[in-house]
C-alpha cells in the first residue's frame, strides 16, 4: 500500500479510531495505569501509534487492516496490563469493525502480551517471541512499541531511563533477531525505515556510521 492510500484509510476512518484512541486511554487511567514521570498511559500509547501511523503503509496490505492496526497498536497493552482477557479484547474490538477484523486485532494484542515470569528475560521468552513471529503485524506493532519506549528513554535524563536505554541497546540484537521472521509477506516484515529510526534514536553520534547497518542487518539478515 503506498503512503497515501494508508494516509486516505486513516482519514476515512479516522472517527473509529479516534474511539479506539479514547476507549484504550480510558482503560489504562481505569487501573491508575502511568508512564514514565507519571504520565497518562495515553502517552505511550500515542507513541506507538505514531509509529503505526509513520510507516504502517510499509506492511499494511488491506484497508481491512487499517482498524485492526490500529487497535492493536492502542491496545496492546491491555491484557498483560490493564486486567483484560483476550475475549474482552476481541468484545471491544467487535464493537468498532467487523468480526473478522476482531480477530485480527485481538490476535495482535494476545501476541504482545508478556508471558508470566519472575524476570524481564522469563517474560519474553522463546514462546513469547515465536506468538509474534507468528501473528501478522505483531512484529511491526513490537518494533513501534519499542521504537516509542527507546524514544521516551532517550529524551529523558533521570537514572531510571538513562538505565533503561543501556537496557535496550544491549537488548537489541537478540530482540532484533527474535522478531524478524525472515518472510515475504509484508505483514510480518520489519520495514528498514522503522529499524532506521530506531538506530538512529538509540545509537550516539559517533558510533552511528557503522552501527546503523549493523542493526539493519540484525533485524532483517
Amino acid at each position: 500500500m503506498s503512503k497515501e492510500e494508508f494516509e486516505a484509510c486513516l482519514d476515512r476512518q479516522a472517527d473509529k479510531i479516534e474511539q479506539i484512541r479514547q476507549s484504550a486511554h480510558n482503560l489504562h487511567q481505569s487501573v491508575n495505569q502511568t508512564y514514565g514521570n507519571g504520565l497518562p498511559y495515553g502517552y505511550h500509547l500515542d507513541m506507538v501509534v505514531a509509529g503505526i501511523r509513520e510507516f504502517g503503509h510499509l506492511v499494511c496490505c488491506d484497508e481491512n487492516d487499517v482498524l485492526p492496526l490500529m487497535f492493536g497498536g492502542y491496545y496492546h497493552d491491555s491484557i498483560e496490563d490493564a486486567r483484560l482477557t483476550y475475549n474482552d479484547v476481541k468484545k471491544q474490538a467487535c464493537q468498532m469493525m467487523t468480526e473478522e477484523q476482531a480477530l485480527l486485532a485481538a490476535e495482535i494484542v494476545y501476541a504482545l502480551t508478556n508471558d508470566k515470569g519472575r524476570t524481564r528475560a522469563e517474560r519474553a521468552g522463546d514462546a513469547y517471541y515465536q506468538g509474534i513471529r507468528e501473528t501478522p503485524y505483531a512484529p511491526f506493532v513490537k518494533l513501534c512499541d519499542r521504537l516509542a519506549n527507546v524514544t521516551f528513554s532517550c529524551s529523558e535524563t533521570d537514572d531510571s531511563n538513562a538505565r533503561m536505554k543501556l537496557i535496550y541497546k544491549r537488548e537489541m540484537p537478540h530482540f532484533l533477531s527474535a522478531i524478524n521472521t525472515h518472510s515475504d509477506d509484508p505483514r510480518l516484515q520489519l520495514p528498514h525505515e522503522t529499524l532506521l529510526r530506531l538506530a538512529e534514536v538509540l545509537i550516539d553520534d559517533m558510533e552511528k556510521g557503522e552501527k546503523l547497518l549493523e542493526l539493519w542487518q540484525q533485524g532483517n539478515g
